[in-house]
Protein backbone atom coordinates (compact mmCIF):
# COMPACT_ATOMS: atom_id res chain seq x y z
CA UNK A 1 0.00 0.00 0.00
CA UNK A 2 1.16 3.53 -0.79
CA UNK A 3 -0.13 6.42 1.30
CA UNK A 4 0.28 10.05 0.33
CA UNK A 5 -0.40 12.76 2.89
CA UNK A 6 -1.31 15.94 1.05
CA UNK A 7 -1.40 19.18 3.02
CA UNK A 8 -3.59 21.84 1.38
CA UNK A 9 -2.92 25.31 2.78
CA UNK A 10 -4.74 28.52 1.99
CA UNK A 11 -6.12 31.61 3.69
CA UNK A 12 -9.53 32.73 4.91
CA UNK A 13 -10.82 29.18 5.40
CA UNK A 14 -10.18 28.23 1.76
CA UNK A 15 -8.59 24.85 2.55
CA UNK A 16 -11.65 23.71 4.48
CA UNK A 17 -13.99 25.12 1.82
CA UNK A 18 -12.04 23.14 -0.80
CA UNK A 19 -12.42 19.89 1.17
CA UNK A 20 -16.11 20.57 1.75
CA UNK A 21 -16.66 21.17 -1.98
CA UNK A 22 -14.71 17.99 -2.83
CA UNK A 23 -17.16 16.10 -0.63
CA UNK A 24 -20.38 17.91 -1.60
CA UNK A 25 -19.64 17.79 -5.35
CA UNK A 26 -19.13 14.02 -5.30
CA UNK A 27 -15.55 14.21 -6.57
CA UNK A 28 -14.18 12.66 -3.37
CA UNK A 29 -16.69 9.80 -3.56
CA UNK A 30 -15.79 9.20 -7.20
CA UNK A 31 -12.12 8.95 -6.27
CA UNK A 32 -12.96 6.53 -3.45
CA UNK A 33 -14.63 4.27 -6.04
CA UNK A 34 -11.59 4.17 -8.33
CA UNK A 35 -9.91 0.76 -8.59
CA UNK A 36 -7.12 0.47 -6.06
CA UNK A 37 -8.19 3.34 -3.79
CA UNK A 38 -8.06 2.25 -0.16
CA UNK A 39 -8.58 5.56 1.63
CA UNK A 40 -9.42 9.13 0.71
CA UNK A 41 -10.17 11.17 3.80
CA UNK A 42 -9.77 14.79 4.86
CA UNK A 43 -8.68 16.00 8.31
CA UNK A 44 -7.96 19.41 9.80
CA UNK A 45 -5.08 19.94 12.25
CA UNK A 46 -6.24 21.39 15.57
CA UNK A 47 -3.39 23.90 15.61
CA UNK A 48 -3.68 25.08 11.98
CA UNK A 49 -7.15 26.14 10.76
CA UNK A 50 -5.75 27.16 7.35
CA UNK A 51 -4.53 23.65 6.45
CA UNK A 52 -6.42 20.49 5.55
CA UNK A 53 -4.73 17.10 5.43
CA UNK A 54 -5.80 14.53 2.86
CA UNK A 55 -4.78 10.95 3.60
CA UNK A 56 -4.84 9.20 0.23
CA UNK A 57 -3.99 5.46 0.14
CA UNK A 58 -3.70 3.22 -2.89
CA UNK A 59 -3.09 -0.46 -3.53
CA UNK A 60 0.01 0.21 -5.64
CA UNK A 61 1.72 2.68 -7.97
CA UNK A 62 -0.32 1.50 -10.96
CA UNK A 63 -3.53 2.55 -9.17
CA UNK A 64 -2.04 5.98 -8.42
CA UNK A 65 -0.94 6.37 -12.04
CA UNK A 66 -4.45 5.49 -13.26
CA UNK A 67 -5.92 8.03 -10.84
CA UNK A 68 -3.52 10.73 -12.07
CA UNK A 69 -4.62 9.99 -15.65
CA UNK A 70 -8.33 10.19 -14.76
CA UNK A 71 -10.64 13.10 -15.65
CA UNK A 72 -11.02 13.86 -11.93
CA UNK A 73 -7.52 15.32 -11.85
CA UNK A 74 -8.68 18.25 -13.99
CA UNK A 75 -11.60 18.82 -11.61
CA UNK A 76 -9.23 18.68 -8.64
CA UNK A 77 -6.80 21.12 -10.25
CA UNK A 78 -9.64 23.55 -11.00
CA UNK A 79 -10.80 23.49 -7.38
CA UNK A 80 -7.24 24.01 -6.09
CA UNK A 81 -7.01 27.07 -8.33
CA UNK A 82 -10.45 28.31 -7.27
CA UNK A 83 -9.40 28.24 -3.62
CA UNK A 84 -5.79 29.34 -4.29
CA UNK A 85 -4.29 26.44 -2.34
CA UNK A 86 -0.67 25.45 -1.98
CA UNK A 87 0.39 21.89 -1.29
CA UNK A 88 3.08 19.83 0.35
CA UNK A 89 3.20 16.05 0.32
CA UNK A 90 4.62 13.09 2.20
CA UNK A 91 4.71 9.59 0.74
CA UNK A 92 4.78 6.34 2.71
CA UNK A 93 5.02 2.72 1.60
CA UNK A 94 3.46 0.34 4.11
CA UNK A 95 5.29 -2.72 5.27
CA UNK A 96 4.48 -5.54 7.63
CA UNK A 97 4.16 -4.12 11.16
CA UNK A 98 6.46 -6.84 12.54
CA UNK A 99 6.66 -6.71 16.32
CA UNK A 100 5.43 -3.09 16.39
CA UNK A 101 1.88 -4.39 16.06
CA UNK A 102 1.91 -5.66 19.64
CA UNK A 103 1.98 -2.04 20.86
CA UNK A 104 -1.29 -1.11 19.14
CA UNK A 105 -4.40 -1.14 21.27
CA UNK A 106 -7.24 -2.54 19.23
Amino acid sequence: MITVNLYYTGTGGNARAFAEEMESSGIADSIRKEPGNLRYQYFQPLNDPETVLLIDSWKDQAAIDAHHASPMMAQLAALREKYDLHMTAERFVSENMGTDGKYLRR
